[in-house]
C-alpha cells in the first residue's frame, strides 16, 4: 500500500555569521577604551565556511530531500554540479557544458509534482533507501520523441549531478506504458475502457482525518474519484532499480507543495492496460 507521506519538509536553512566588535567607553574624564580583535586572529566569516559544505547532512541521506534544494537553489544548483558537465545527444554525440554557462534548471518546480514509475511494489520502498547511490531523473515529453536524463551520483556522502544524457523515448525502458499512459490521461473515452470492472481504493476518511477508507470503485463512479493526472511532460526518479519488464506498473505522482502521493496501479490484461487499484 502506498502510504501518505510528507516529502521535502521545510524550505532551505541558510545559515550566516558576522563579526561583532566589543566597543567600551568611559566617562567623567577617563580615556576611552576600544577592545578590538587582532588581525591574525579573526574568524572566518561564515557564509564563506558553508560555501563548501552548503546543506544539512541529513539533506544527503535521501535523493529526494537533496533534490528539493537542488531544483530550488541556483546558487546550490552550480556548487553541485560536477563541471565541464558532459551531454550525450541522442545520436551518440558527447560535448561539455562549462559552468559559465550553465543555465540553472527549475525541473518540477513549476509543475508542483513529479512521478516514480516502478515495476513492483517491493520497489516502492526505494526513496526511503539511504544506500540508494546512484539517481536519474527524467524529464519526457508525452506525446513527443524525447527524454532528458539527469544523473546524479553520491559521493563521500554528497550528491552531485554528473551527466546528462538525451535518448529517444522509443528507446526508453518505459516507451510501451508511457504511449498508454499519455493517451489514458487526455483521451477521456480511451481511458473509460481501460478501466477494471472493479477497482480498488484507498484513501482518507473525510469524517475521520485518523482513519482510511478502503473498498471497490466502478468505471461509472470513476470522476468523482479520478486525480489530475500531468498530461504535457513529466520528471520521473529512477532510483537505480532494473526493468523486470513486468505486466504491472505502478505509477506514484507526489505532489510538492502538500506532500500527498497519489498511486495508481496499472496491470496488463490480454495485452492492454487496465487500471486496478487508486491510492491516496
Amino acid at each position: 500500500m502506498i502510504q501518505t507521506s510528507p516529502l521535502f519538509r521545510g524550505t532551505c536553512v541558510l545559515f550566516a555569521g558576522m563579526l561583532m566588535w566589543l566597543t567600551a567607553s568611559c566617562t567623567g574624564g577617563k580615556k576611552d577604551t576600544t577592545v578590538v580583535a587582532e588581525p591574525e586572529e579573526e574568524e572566518e566569516p561564515l557564509p564563506e565556511r558553508y560555501e563548501s559544505d552548503d546543506l544539512p547532512k541529513a539533506a544527503d541521506e535521501l535523493f529526494d530531500d537533496f533534490f528539493y534544494y537542488y531544483a530550488s537553489n541556483t546558487s546550490l544548483q552550480h556548487r553541485r554540479t560536477v563541471f565541464p558537465l558532459p551531454v550525450t545527444t541522442a545520436d551518440g554525440k558527447r560535448t561539455e557544458v562549462e559552468d559559465s554557462v550553465w543555465t540553472a534548471e527549475r525541473f518540477f518546480m513549476e509543475q508542483g509534482l513529479y512521478v516514480r514509475i516502478f515495476d513492483t511494489p517491493e520497489q516502492l520502498s526505494l526513496p526511503g533507501d539511504t544506500t540508494v547511490d546512484h539517481v536519474m531523473v527524467e524529464k519526457i515529453s508525452l506525446g513527443g520523441d524525447s527524454v532528458k536524463q539527469y544523473i546524479f551520483q553520491r559521493n563521500e556522502g554528497r550528491w552531485q549531478l554528473i551527466g546528462i544524457d538525451h535518448q529517444a523515448l522509443r528507446k526508453n525502458r518505459n516507451v510501451q506504458f508511457l504511449d498508454f499512459y499519455h493517451r489514458f490521461a487526455t483521451d477521456s473515452a480511451f481511458q473509460q475502457h481501460s478501466l477494471n470492472k472493479e477497482i480498488a481504493f484507498s484513501g482518507p476518511d473525510p469524517d475521520d482525518d485518523f482513519a482510511t477508507m478502503e473498498g471497490f470503485i466502478t468505471p461509472d463512479s470513476w470522476e468523482a474519484f479520478a486525480p489530475e493526472l500531468p498530461h504535457d511532460s513529466i520528471y520521473n526518479i529512477v532510483y537505480g532499480q532494473p526493468n523486470t519488464h513486468t505486466k504491472e506498473k505502478l505509477f506514484v505522482i507526489c505532489g510538492i507543495a502538500n506532500g500527498l502521493e497519489t498511486g495508481l496501479t496499472f496491470q496488463q490484461k490480454r495485452g492492454k492496460w487496465k487500471l486496478t487499484k487508486i491510492e491516496n
